[in-house]
């Protein structure tokens, strides 16, 4: 439970990290964090540590009383957007691609999935975002040492490096919390975010 996910905002209630629930407890006790609860009402420790003391759901243990475990937390001097370069990595290519061969159309099981160079490191190709591709491994075989072209086999998109979205950092293994919902979804986000215009 300590080491669990919560989500971290900036002053202005955007998405900008993901931190365990003991180092976010530290950052309100600190002052430096409020925590954010579904009404979108922000506590500092004490005033949480005082709600919290009522409710029985997910608690931790501290020495001297049992507090309710945060889900979101919005730093108190911090109001801009981290601006991130996505890692370059098998995971991240495969999350670009929908887990789908980009060959035949079909998608698969990440374990049934592999990397393919579009222009073969053997004709000059080089290992990037803009010259891989997930393959299944059928395709792969059947493509070998050759560009699409030379296979005669269709390539669905041309590959590209992602532009930045906060909403790709988040691992997607990791247990979405009903609470974070409103801020990970990119349409919700934008129309609570988006400036009101008379």
């Amino acid at each position: 439970m300590i080491d669990g996910p919560v989500l971290v905002l900036n002053r202005g209630f955007a998405p900008v990290h993901i931190t365990s629930v003991k180092r976010a407890i530290c950052l309100v006790f600190k002052g430096l964090a409020q925590i954010v609860d579904e009404q979108y009402q922000v506590y500092d420790f004490h005033s949480w540590s005082e709600l919290s003391a009522a409710l029985t759901e997910d608690t931790i243990s501290l020495t001297s009383q049992s507090i309710r475990v945060p889900r979101v937390i919005m730093l108190q001097f911090y109001d801009r957007l981290p601006r991130r370069r996505i890692r370059f990595s098998r995971e991240n290519v495969y999350i670009r691609d929908k887990s789908t061969c980009q060959y035949c159309g079909k998608r698969f099981k990440r374990s049934e999935l592999n990397i393919d160079h579009v222009v073969p490191v053997s004709q000059g190709g080089d290992t990037s975002w803009e010259n891989v591709v997930c393959s299944c491994i059928p395709c792969n075989s059947k493509k070998g040492g050759r560009t699409p072209d030379q296979a005669k086999m269709n390539l669905l998109s041309r590959p590209q490096q992602p532009k930045y979205s906060l909403f790709m950092n988040v691992t997607p293994r990791k247990k979405l919390f009903e609470a974070w919902r409103v801020y990970m979804n990119p349409v919700d986000f934008a129309y609570w975010h988006s400036e009101i215009l008379a």
